[in-house]
């Protein structure tokens, strides 16, 4: 009996954490988006200031200022090119999120480009139940799994000791 009410219980806390995920995902693109569109500023003034002074592109001027005596020029180079790499990866993780369901998303997030940001997305997030369905049905059935997948082999060991018990009475 103890064990059962202890089965709920669990089921009860991982239904509740896995309702988390769709709100999590959701926090975690608004996060991302808001990081995209100041990169995005960012590279704009990039694509100004090298059409201003008339290099082909943005990556040519990067390339004149790694080249250059100034090493504060450099410097900023090599910032404006991790910018970039930076506003692609977050073009990438949207795409995901504007087209990707909730398993590729937390997959994303767990990724190694993604983990970057979750602390980030923590700090702001609140508890909530999502109000799709897909949220749902993720949380009922990733719920179900944890469930499932954690008192599984305990309740496998409690089978067997009853029937051990009982063989012997």
């Amino acid at each position: 009996m103890i064990f059962k009410t202890l089965d709920k219980l669990f089921f009860g806390i991982t239904l509740v954490l896995a309702l988390q995920v769709p709100q999590l995902a959701d926090h975690y693109q608004q996060f991302l988006a808001g990081m995209h569109e100041s990169s995005q500023w960012q590279i704009n003034g990039y694509q100004q200031t090298a059409k201003k002074y008339n290099y082909a592109s943005v990556d040519a001027m990067i390339e004149h200022h790694l080249q250059n005596a100034v090493p504060s020029v450099r410097d900023d180079a090599v910032q404006k090119q991790q910018t970039i790499i930076k506003y692609n990866e977050l073009s990438e993780g949207l795409a995901v999120f504007q087209s990707g369901n909730i398993i590729q998303k937390l997959l994303y997030m767990l990724s190694p480009s993604g983990w970057q940001y979750i602390d980030n997305t923590l700090e702001n997030f609140s508890f909530g139940l999502p109000i799709t369905t897909e949220g749902i049905l993720f949380g009922v059935l990733f719920g179900l799994f944890l469930n499932l997948l954690i008192s599984a082999p305990s309740s496998m060991i409690a089978k067997r000791r009853r029937e051990r018990k009982n063989k012997m009475d």
